[in-house]
């Protein structure tokens, strides 16, 4: 089994894991092993890249028409004016 220490933790916090742990007649450590295991159950979805990700999040608020931007042909730089 592995072991860590967590630096810098607010006092609060201590104080509410502590509260909690006690709610649940368990130590702290205990409380706390077990909060990290409930969080770290589930695997973030690999499966979906990031545009994908996005489209999930903004599709139902509805989509927005763009038109699109005139294409011209690339006019030459400013300084290759003078070489000319």
């Amino acid at each position: 089994m592995a072991s860590i220490t967590i630096r810098k933790l607010e006092e609060t916090t201590k104080r509410k894991l502590k509260i909690q742990a006690a709610m649940h007649g368990r130590w702290m450590e205990q409380e706390a092993r077990d909060i990290l295991k409930n969080a770290l159950k589930t695997a973030p979805d690999k499966s979906a890249n990031v545009a994908d990700r996005i489209r999930a999040i903004f599709e139902p608020l509805g989509g927005v028409e763009l038109k699109p931007y005139p294409r011209q042909p690339m006019r030459d730089p400013d300084w290759l004016k003078d070489w000319k």
